[in-house]
């Protein structure tokens, strides 16, 4: 009877602590700039070659005028800081709370914290004007599919997904091609060119500026209502279907 009463209050309160998480990362964000999320494995030692190209890639994004974002861990994530910090750009941090704690980067200038993945995943992709992919397990396939479903399908995300190092992803785009699309017929080959491939830093800003020069508006496009003094209005459902 008691945890029954208690239930509804404890909702309420975590309604309220997720609502406050999205307010923080809205408010601490929108003034960043064009921003660049960056994923990749939380397990590389600095020595490490995809360490060294995340610093690269990161600092030539900073000197392009990008912020950079990632998850406020080590391996990738600190690489990427790392190069954003030495370029002089904004590096920041999107840390979260695990039950085996993660240590927060020395290199980030702008840290927020979070409870919550599901806050945490907006803010990678709301002001993002791309996402770069450095080879990673679980969690690095996770934001990549995330983000390459959110253009295939729902078309409220827009920006280039860039999958870097070729040798790490050769055998899942076989895969992706040979069995998804043309075995099964689960995916249309137009779905294959949601994200290219990279292997030089270069290439991969030259990617993000042309985008950001030509396309304009970027990130993930929030419904009517989630900002402070606007009215809440459904989605249109044409605007999934289009």
């Amino acid at each position: 009877m008691v945890d029954g009463i208690d239930k509804p209050v404890k909702d309420l309160w975590r309604l309220f602590r997720i609502m406050a998480e999205f307010t923080e990362g809205f408010q601490e964000l929108a003034s960043v700039g064009p921003a660049v999320s960056i994923f990749g494995s939380a397990r590389l030692s600095p020595k490490h070659k995809y360490y060294k190209l995340a610093v690269t890639t990161a600092r030539k994004l900073a000197q392009a005028g990008f912020a950079i974002i990632t998850g406020g861990g080590g391996g990738t994530m600190e690489a990427a800081n790392r190069g954003a910090a030495e370029a002089g750009g904004r590096s920041i941090g999107l840390n979260i709370e695990l039950p085996q704690e993660q240590i927060p980067n020395e290199f980030q200038n702008l840290s927020l914290h979070f409870r919550y993945f599901f806050v945490r995943k907006v803010m990678f992709l709301k002001y993002a004007h791309g996402f770069i992919v450095f080879p990673g397990g679980y969690g690095t396939m996770d934001e990549f599919f995330e983000s390459v479903v959110l253009i295939q399908t729902l078309k409220q995300a827009n920006f280039p997904v860039i999958l870097m190092v070729s040798e790490y992803w050769d055998g899942l785009i076989r895969w992706m091609k040979a069995k998804m699309l043309e075995e099964c017929d689960f995916i249309s080959p137009e779905d294959l060119n949601v994200y290219t491939v990279a292997d030089d830093p270069d290439d991969a800003v030259k990617i993000i500026v042309d985008f950001k020069e030509k396309q304009g508006p970027s990130g993930l496009a929030m419904p009517r209502g989630m900002k402070k003094g606007q009215d809440f209005e459904p989605p249109d459902p044409a605007q999934f279907t289009a």
